[in-house]
């Protein structure tokens, strides 16, 4: 068994940054991948960046190339999201989700066996 939890959610203005932090706890998964999906309010949950942890693979969403960064830190099971200049439309709850199989549909929500209970953005205009 698995527990995801996040944290580093907030408001934040336009143009800010902020750091999410998903902390694993259970079983050991270094060959596994993680993701981070986001769910804005009466919308889908989509995704927005994973990383594979034996080769550190990363895939971002079109959406926050260039301003969202993921990292991990093995050792400690944690995933980063750095996101910066963030925008309104970045508002949403975000999800840390880790996928058992490593599967090559890294952007589909399907294929995460586990997920965190979801840590709250807000950007104000």
């Amino acid at each position: 068994q698995v527990q995801l939890v996040e944290s580093g959610g907030g408001l934040v203005q336009a143009g800010g940054s902020l750091r999410l932090s998903c902390a694993a706890s259970g079983r050991t998964f270094s060959s596994y991948a993680m993701g981070w999906f986001r769910q804005a309010p009466g919308k889908e949950r989509v995704f927005v960046v994973s990383i594979n942890w034996s080769g550190g693979s990363t895939h971002y969403a079109d959406s926050v190339k260039g301003r969202f960064t993921i990292s991990t830190d093995n050792a400690k099971k944690m995933v980063y999201l750095q996101m910066n200049s963030l925008k309104p439309d970045d508002t949403a709850v975000y999800y840390c989700a880790l996928d058992l199989h490593g599967s090559k549909w890294y952007n589909s929500p399907d294929v995460y066996d586990y997920w965190g209970q979801g840590t709250q953005v807000t950007v104000s205009s």
